[in-house]
């Protein structure tokens, strides 16, 4: 089969984003002819005017359309390209010139109907950006059952750097309307469906993530909302590491309050994870001012995935609620 590109990217309200994202993709290191499919999603501030400089140098397409969110955006885009294999991008990554070549390259060597591919941090990124970075990749925290080929069984593209065939689009049906958590679950169906998923490798983005704590806080607290509810929908994928930050998040609360009863090796055992994280940063990022921020990084999103995952199972398994309706902020309603 001969593979023919399409680069889909949805995109909200990131004019700025948008263009970091195309000007990378203008400077591809490659022959490798390709489309990019662009999908405004009810943005109130468009990127139209940044798009519209492109259009000499990428063979590019814009939709407009109402918000229904990430997901259907994507739906939306794919249905509207003309390539067989869709490359999946968020509007904050920025692609290194390799990126298409070996994508090109492992497809034709090993073919998967599903890929993802790794993130990590630019050079250009703030020391915030890059603090969230290693807290969201790295070994030593989630990043470590996600975010390495040989951590899980199989892998699960993340929507922010993912390829999918045409073919396995039409029959999953692609995205559904549950955000975030769209892509795991797509992942899921894949799976049942018999489709094969692998990671790249070499394939990896520049994302940008969340730019400020706040930011940062909701986004892992909806991870953790979110899994518990995949779980319920597909119980074969539920594994206890899940529950690791919501019991490291727990055990640190008991830890403190042990502290006051004058038990405190717990405490001195959290202590102690804390400094191994901070000089696994520095040897990571080389800045110390980046690896002392790494630290409450992992706290929030710890904390917020933790509480978040928490709260959904007691909703789901406890109170017997509709993740739905109990959860409307999770899901988009598809117009």
């Amino acid at each position: 089969m001969q593979l023919q590109y399409s680069f889909i990217i949805p995109v909200f309200n990131r004019p700025k984003e948008i263009d970091e994202l195309l000007q990378s993709l203008v400077e591809l290191k490659t022959d490798i002819k390709f489309e990019v499919v662009i999908v405004e999603d009810g943005s109130t501030i468009t990127s139209k005017t940044v798009i519209d400089n492109y259009i000499i140098d990428l063979n590019i397409s814009y939709f407009f359309k109402n918000n229904t969110g990430p997901g259907d955006s994507r739906n939306y885009g794919m249905r509207h390209a003309k390539g067989n294999y869709f490359i999946i991008l968020d509007s904050d990554c920025i692609l290194p010139s390799h990126y298409l070549r070996e994508v090109d390259k492992s497809l034709k060597t090993n073919y998967v109907d599903c890929f993802g591919g790794p993130d990590t941090a630019h050079k250009s990124f703030s020391n915030l950006q890059k603090a969230i970075d290693f807290s969201m990749t790295s070994f030593i925290t989630t990043g470590g059952i996600r975010g390495h080929e040989k951590s899980i069984d199989k892998f699960q593209p993340r929507s922010f750097n993912m390829g999918i065939s045409k073919e396995a689009f039409v029959s999953s049906g692609g995205f559904g309307n549950i955000h975030p958590g769209e892509d795991p679950d797509l992942t899921i169906r894949l799976w049942g469906l018999g489709y094969k998923t692998s990671l790249i490798t070499k394939a990896f983005v520049y994302h940008k993530r969340r730019v400020s704590w706040k930011s940062f806080y909701k986004q892992v607290n909806k991870f953790g909302m979110v899994r518990p509810i995949l779980n319920h929908w597909h119980p074969q994928t539920n594994k206890l590491t899940y529950w690791f930050p919501s019991l490291f998040v727990l055990g640190f609360i008991i830890a403190i309050l042990f502290w006051f009863l004058n038990f405190k090796w717990l405490l001195i055992g959290y202590l102690l994870y804390f400094v191994i994280a901070l000089l696994v940063a520095l040897l990571v990022t080389k800045s110390l001012v980046v690896s002392i921020l790494a630290i409450p990084a992992i706290l929030v999103q710890f904390f917020g995935y933790g509480y978040g995952f928490l709260k959904s199972t007691w909703a789901l398994s406890v109170l017997n609620k509709n993740p739905e309706h109990y959860f409307p902020q999770l899901f988009f309603k598809q117009k």
